[in-house]
């Protein structure tokens, strides 16, 4: 009995079923080639984190401009389906508040531009790499595979580091000698150890300052410049050579 019923219904409404049946493989085939065409047409001229929100927004404006044409075919009343919206959209904002204010500080970080996908960030003591970006939030992958979702607004009002956003950084080193070996000959120590390592610049040279006298040390600050790359392997090579040469050279590093 129930199987006749659904036929008769079927029957009933065949010419109604197709229509929307078609409306919505239609519509969702050519929301799909909307949004690939518009991925290949802007990849080179907008920022992925820019060209991952404009896909959700034509996603979900496909959806809703679907829907809509469902429900005319339907014999829905629209009108009566937008009074009941209206109604729900003031009773969401309410509860809804930190949401709109994460979307409109998504805006702003859109068009400001701080970071990329890609780029090596800090805020509030949490780092790592931007893994992706969308209307509500900020996601960051750490060193050791974690993923930290932080929400714009609270990005927008942190004072956050990016610290991979030029091509080329400075490490700086601390070095303490004692008050019994010459600064001098070790600054040159230091040069040659510059010069010698591949993943040190030439162009801007190292930095090397006398910091003054500590309570146990000579204090020398040693900044190199490097590719924002290669920053683990010049961090290692640079600290084992250094801690080499001292030694061959009978330089003393205060406790």
């Amino acid at each position: 009995m129930f199987l006749d019923g659904l036929l008769k219904l079927y029957n009933a409404h065949s010419g109604m079923i197709n229509r929307v049946s078609l409306t919505i493989i239609i519509g969702f085939i050519v929301l799909f080639f909307i949004t690939r065409i518009t991925k290949r047409w802007l990849k080179n001229k907008l920022l992925p984190q820019s060209l991952l929100v404009l896909q959700k927004v034509i996603n979900y404006g496909g959806f809703v401009i679907v829907l809509l044409v469902v429900m005319q075919q339907l014999d829905i009343r629209l009108s009566a389906f937008f009074g009941a919206a209206g109604v729900a959209a003031i009773a969401i904002s309410f509860a809804a508040q930190n949401s709109l204010s994460n979307i409109i500080s998504g805006l702003f970080l859109l068009w400001e531009k701080p970071f990329q996908i890609g780029d090596l960030i800090e805020v509030e003591n949490k780092s790592g790499i931007v893994f992706s970006m969308d209307l509500l939030s900020v996601n960051l992958r750490t060193f050791d595979n974690r993923l930290i979702r932080i929400p714009n607004e609270q990005v927008m009002k942190a004072n956050f580091t990016n610290i991979t956003r030029f091509q080329i950084r400075r490490l700086d080193l601390n070095i303490g000698i004692s008050y019994n070996d010459d600064v001098d000959q070790v600054f040159n120590i230091l040069k040659d150890i510059a010069v010698k390592n591949p993943y040190c610049l030439d162009e801007p040279e190292p930095v090397l300052i006398f910091k003054g006298f500590m309570d146990s040390s000579q204090d020398i600050l040693f900044g190199i410049w490097f590719e924002k790359t290669d920053y683990m392997v010049l961090r290692n090579s640079i600290l084992k050579e250094i801690k080499r040469r001292v030694d061959e050279e009978g330089i003393e590093i205060p406790f």
